[in-house]
């Protein structure tokens, strides 16, 4: 990582190229618009010179000169020139023809020719270091004719520092690889339940106590009661914001500042317990979750708090958008608060939540003399939506979706699909995290434009951006492995049109990308191989095919059960596999070029006959269920008298989402078309288990956070008995049992019957 820790604009993204380029490989994240690969490639000479039109292009070509000095060895001269390129000159063009941010870079064995409309020069830049191969005198640049500008205006990503506080260091290589793959807006989430993280000139208890809590959770806070006895703390000064705020737009990028309100608040309450409903005493929260302190909405003092807060906010940061927050704000202290009802009955309001609306109105009206605008997390719908807001859609679309409908613009940011801090592998083999699963693959695949929007709808959704909240995330290391490559992914769907996204085209270009984050020493999480998959055939013998996701990385492999070490067998072509009825298991570890190695990734190969379809011919749709309201501490365990029954098109646990308890107990047939090797994957908070022709085919038992899991069973044609338990113990439910085959999902709706 200290190889990347930049100290001026002029050692910029000092990634090193190691990809070795050729005609018909062109590594770029994100993917551009057009790509023309051309025979033959540029290579520069000591007498190649860098040409620039006018200020802002001689910014991209002092850029570039010194990224080729530091990175591949060649030192240019820097020439300011009208003429367009000729024979050994890279010319760089402020062109304002072009769309916004785009830009267009040509390249041919005689001369580069870069040419951008503003942020787009510094765009085209990246991707020509992303070309570059080569040392010194071998230095080249594969022919390419490149047209390109962004899919979206907004491009983001989210740290949160007011769970763990990120060195000023860390922000600033955060932001550099943020540059690198053309995000332009990083939110930084700064005050917390946990943590505030910002000086403020007139509050100097802020520092003093609501920057530092005297103890954190130790393990996953709903499951533990231990603490770690440590203090944790930090602040940024207005010194260093000022820094770090010109330091990314030197890099085109805009700094959000997320200020909390009115919930996410305790930390300023321990410094200024008037603030709250209860008068306290508070004290900065030492676990996670959603707390019951918040600012008191019938106080008048809380409202000159946070508008005198907003003003050095605002003094700092002259982004157009200040995030307010405005999620999971309880309202269990304003429904006993003195202050709060009479504020609700002075306004004539209807609830609760029509007073958090006010609170957010009021601050936006604040925010609106300013000259400024207000972006706040989904539930700022609830009782009303502010006039001017923007609404960051996290609990999945449903809120972008409405606030689209309501012509407000609408960034999208779907836990779903876009929560950085949730598991990207294994839960065995991985860090903690809050919970869920969110591998490489569905963040790639995930489309911001619902087609349930029209057209003209659509234009309200104005950008992407993934989240990364640091509950259990300490270190700028654990940051980078959570990020990494994750948000690549991201830069894609944020930039590439939608008919250029391919996720195998990505997963061919990702290796370069990766190869060089190892080199500049970023710890991103290295990627299980390609081709290590669970597997199971009808045949007696397989073979495995594996290739390392990162470029120059070595594959080390088991098939004995043992553990893999670099003293282990070293992958060098196809495994072949003798099958038997108990599972072949090949375990590797990958080895990148520094020497970083991977997690033990594994995958299970098995032979297994083909299970015989049920003498059954039912001919009702659907599948009936048995429902208990109350939860049973093991799925398997689920049996007796039902609370409710009935027939379910599919299997829902929605209309049971009211109880705070429930277990369900799904019976049925499913469909198989044909012969064939299908996937069953079982996701689930808390337990279930799946029966497929009385057999247990998949066991995801035990309370637990969102978990996958997946069997894969050869069926014959006809109908196949299923039986699907499930309970759920409180606080978050989810079920969600999908099948597949060759690549195609089987629709359960109209495959069950009973």
């Amino acid at each position: 990582m200290k190889k990347f820790l930049v100290s001026s604009l002029g050692l910029l993204l000092s990634f090193a190229a190691v990809a070795q380029q050729t005609p018909t490989t062109v590594s770029i994240i994100p993917q551009p618009t057009s790509v023309q690969t051309l025979p033959g490639s540029f290579k520069p000479s000591k007498q190649t010179l860098i040409l620039y039109g006018d200020a802002e292009a001689r910014k991209v070509a002092d850029l570039l000169n010194t990224y080729l000095k530091n990175n591949h060895g060649i030192n240019l001269t820097v020439h300011q020139s009208k003429a367009m390129a000729v024979k050994n000159q890279i010319m760089v063009i402020q062109d304002k023809n072009l769309p916004p941010e785009g830009y267009t870079l040509l390249v041919n064995d005689q001369m580069i020719q870069l040419r951008g409309n503003g942020a787009g020069l510094f765009y085209g830049l990246q991707t020509l270091q992303q070309l570059i191969s080569g040392e010194g005198p071998n230095v080249a640049v594969p022919s390419v004719k490149i047209s390109d500008e962004p899919r979206f205006a907004y491009r983001g990503l989210m740290l949160d520092a007011g769970r763990h506080f990120f060195p000023v260091s860390y922000i600033k290589q955060f932001i550099d690889v943020m540059a690198q793959y053309k995000f332009n807006r990083f939110q930084w989430h700064l005050t917390e339940d946990q943590g505030w993280r910002i000086e403020i000139q007139q509050y100097p208890r802020l520092q003093e106590i609501s920057s530092t809590r005297k103890e954190t959770v130790v393990g996953h806070a709903a499951r533990s009661k231990t603490f770690d006895g440590k203090p944790h703390g930090g602040y940024y000064t207005q010194e260093q914001v000022r820094e770090i705020v010109k330091y990314a737009a030197d890099r085109y990028i805009t700094i959000i500042p997320e200020i909390e309100m009115p919930g996410h608040s305790e930390a300023a309450l321990a410094a200024y317990p008037n603030l709250g409903c209860t008068g306290g005493p508070y004290e900065v929260f030492t676990s996670w979750g959603v707390n019951n302190e918040v600012y008191c909405a019938g106080n008048d003092s809380v409202y000159t708090f946070l508008e005198n807060v907003l003003t050095e906010v605002m003094d700092l940061f002259p982004s157009k958008y200040i995030h307010i927050g405005g999620d999971e704000c309880p309202k269990e202290r304003w429904k006993s608060c003195p202050k709060c009802q009479a504020r609700i009955k002075a306004l004539g309001l209807k609830d609760e939540h029509a007073l958090q609306s006010y609170f957010i109105q009021r601050m936006e009206k604040f925010l609106n003399s300013k000259g400024r605008q207000i972006i706040g997390w989904d539930e700022i719908l609830e009782g009303g939506l502010a006039p001017n807001a923007t609404v960051m859609s996290w609990r999945g679309e449903a809120g972008g979706i409405a606030a689209a409908k309501q012509q407000h613009d609408v960034i999208m940011t779907p836990n779903t699909y876009l929560y950085l801090d949730y598991y990207q592998g294994n839960p065995s083999t991985e860090p903690l995290t809050i919970g869920g699963f969110l591998p490489l693959q569905s963040v790639y695949n995930y489309e911001p434009l619902p087609h349930s929007l029209t057209p003209a709808e659509q234009k309200y959704i104005k950008g992407v951006q993934a989240n990364l909240w640091t509950e259990y995330i300490a270190t700028p290391e654990a940051a980078d492995y959570m990020l990494w490559p994750r948000a690549l992914a991201v830069s894609e769907i944020t930039w590439s049109g939608e008919d250029k996204k391919n996720y195998a085209s990505f997963l061919e270009r990702m290796p370069a990308q990766l190869a060089r984050m190892d080199k500049a020493g970023i710890p991103f999480r290295i990627p299980e191989p390609a081709g290590l998959e669970n597997n199971v055939t009808t045949d007696s013998r397989t073979t495995v095919t594996l290739k390392p996701l990162v470029e120059g990385a070595t594959i080390y492999y088991t098939t004995d059960g043992s553990e893999p070490t670099l003293n282990s067998t070293r992958y060098t072509g196809p495994v072949a596999l003798h099958l038997r009825r108990e599972p072949v298991i090949i375990k590797c570890i990958v080895v990148t070029a520094s020497g970083r190695k991977s997690s033990v990734y594994s995958a299970s190969y098995l032979r297994r006959d083909y299970k015989a379809a049920s003498n059954a011919t039912p001919t009702n749709k659907g599948a009936t269920f048995s429902a208990y309201f109350r939860a049973f501490k093991q799925a398997k365990q689920i049996s007796g008298t039902a609370d409710s029954s009935g027939v379910q098109s599919s299997f829902d646990i929605r209309p049971f989402l009211s109880k705070d308890a429930f277990s369900l107990a799904y019976e049925g047939y499913l469909k198989v078309d044909s012969d064939a090797i299908y996937e069953f994957n079982l996701k689930c908070d808390d337990g279930a288990v799946l029966y497929v022709d009385d057999e247990l085919e998949l066991d995801n038992d035990g309370e637990h956070a969102p978990l996958d899991k997946t069997a894969i069973l050869p069926l014959r044609k006809g109908f196949h008995k299923v039986k699907l338990l499930y309970f759920n113990a409180g606080g978050g439910a989810e079920l969600n049992l999908g099948v597949r085959t060759k690549g195609s999902a089987v629709n359960l709706r109209n495959s069950l019957f009973h």
